[in-house]
């Protein structure tokens, strides 16, 4: 952790409170939900590889793996492919070197993409993945002063946008309602960071939402606490979050039957 990318200097990561809480994101996906997790190898060479979301899009049946931003991330792919690979998905691979794509800048809503182009994701990127997803609109959306599109925003339910206060997470929620002829309803967050939330709707459990602990942001954590068809499960994050994690960084969510 002490060599991950990080967009502003900041505190130390506590490595074993980082660890104690992957493990518990780990274990709330595997045993309070029952959902099948395989995990990728740890590569010391790779100090962002926890981020998985950032190598893959999957949606449906297909897998892009992805090109990141960051030339350092380049070579976690690799890892990704051979996961994706044995769960038999059509596989894309983007090769075009002027791409760029992170799949933190990548909103799917169930109906449409929204593509942040930000530092890390370009223009190129957003189009391959179009490419990619022909079945689906895809919208870019401009993001200036955060990392990725998905550090201020999420999908909070089915039909439901999870947006953060701030004057840049309103400018990119006000883009994509401009380029949708949908209509989202949107959950406003005060803080940016805690509108990066993972909706799962779970057999048997309905409508599931990971979202930042009360004691890390507790008025954010209040606006959860609305939602009551959810079953809502907190999650501290606040190791990773130190180099610019999220709850969606560290998992790649696939709707697969279990005959993995």
């Amino acid at each position: 952790c002490r060599q991950a990318l990080r967009t502003t200097p900041g505190p130390d990561v506590d490595f074993a409170r980082a660890e104690r809480e992957h493990q518990l994101y780990v274990g709330v996906l595997k045993s309070k939900l029952g959902l099948q997790v395989l995990e990728l190898p740890a590569d010391e060479s790779l100090p962002d590889c926890v981020f998985v979301e950032d190598a893959a899009v999957v949606c449906e049946e297909t897998a892009l793996l992805t090109r990141p931003g960051a030339p350092s991330r380049r070579k976690e792919v690799e890892a990704m492919k051979r996961v994706l690979e044995s769960l038999n998905l059509n596989m894309v691979e983007m090769v075009d070197e002027n791409a760029t794509l992170d799949g933190g800048d990548v909103l799917f809503t169930g109906r449409e993409f929204f593509v942040g182009l930000s530092k890390r994701t370009n223009q190129r990127g957003a189009e391959i993945l179009a490419d990619t997803f022909k079945d689906y609109a895809v919208s870019t959306v401009p993001v200036h002063d955060s990392l990725h599109l998905k550090s201020f925003c999420s999908m909070a339910g089915p039909n439901l946008i999870a947006i953060g206060s701030s004057e840049a997470a309103q400018k990119a929620l006000k883009t994509m309602q401009q380029m949708s002829d949908h209509r989202y309803d949107k959950l406003t967050v005060p803080d940016d960071a805690a509108a990066n939330c993972i909706y799962l709707n779970v057999p048997s459990k309905g409508h599931v939402l990971l979202h930042r602990a009360p004691e890390e942001y507790p008025e954010s954590a209040k606006v959860f606490e609305k939602l009551k068809d959810h079953m809502l499960i907190p999650i501290a994050n606040t190791e990773l979050e130190k180099v610019d994690g999220a709850l969606t960084c560290c998992s790649v969510l696939i709707n697969k039957s279990s005959e993995l």
